[in-house]
């Protein structure tokens, strides 16, 4: 059989294909550098925790749950929901948080990356990974990233170290992503910047304070023993 030489409008479909693939591509690659990473610091601070409600066991391999009006703050990390369960490790430290909102409030979690560009999440629920920094949040997601963009799925993963976000949706539906554009006018933008301050609550809720593991310090050679 001989083989039919492909007709223009095939020859017109294939270079538009191979357009649009070169401009996902090109797409992608204009994100790598746009990426940073959330404050390291943050993981060695104090988190301190209020609620209307506290069931706390400060051990080990031990569940902790808050209830009403929750936030959570460790360095520039907040976290606000309604229920919150705080997974401690066979360390004492926290492992896993998980928060659940109400309708109308969703769980949020909000941070600063390297260059103090703010990056915030809402979800009805939120599982957040306090050792490897990856959020999932799931229902209604929203992942906004100051002077970036924003993603809106049933389910988004953001990895606070790489800013990388992966997206599900259930059904028909579609993961809605918004990119900006390089800022190439004279006038610089101006993106707003978090309180430096995060605010208490008015309701004088429970408190606590749970510390960070301490730095392994490196044993200090035994000085040489001194003759007679």
């Amino acid at each position: 059989m001989q083989a039919m030489a492909p007709s223009r409008r095939a020859r017109a479909r294939n270079a538009n294909r191979e357009v649009f693939g070169a401009a996902c591509v090109a797409a992608l690659l204009a994100l790598t550098p746009l990426a940073a990473s959330a404050k390291k610091s943050d993981r060695q601070q104090i988190m301190n925790t209020w609620a209307k409600q506290t069931n706390a066991y400060n051990a080990p391999n031990t569940v902790t749950t808050l209830t009403g009006s929750v936030k959570i703050t460790q360095g520039t990390m907040l976290v606000t929901g309604d229920v919150a369960k705080l997974y401690m490790d066979g360390d004492q430290q926290v492992s896993r948080v998980v928060v659940t909102g109400t309708p109308g409030h969703p769980a949020h979690i909000q941070e600063l990356d390297e260059n103090n560009n703010l990056m915030t999440g809402d979800a009805a629920t939120l599982n957040y990974d306090n050792i490897n920094g990856i959020a999932v949040l799931t229902g209604n997601a929203v992942v906004v990233q100051q002077c970036r963009g924003e993603f809106h799925g049933d389910k988004l993963t953001y990895d606070q170290n790489t800013s990388q976000i992966t997206g599900d949706t259930g059904g028909d539906g579609l993961v809605h992503g918004v990119i900006l554009p390089k800022n190439t006018t004279a006038t610089p933008v101006i993106c707003a910047k978090p309180p430096t301050a995060l605010p208490v609550p008015d309701n004088e809720p429970v408190a606590g304070k749970l510390l960070p593991k301490p730095a392994a310090t490196p044993a200090k050679p035994a000085a040489p023993a001194k003759g007679h």
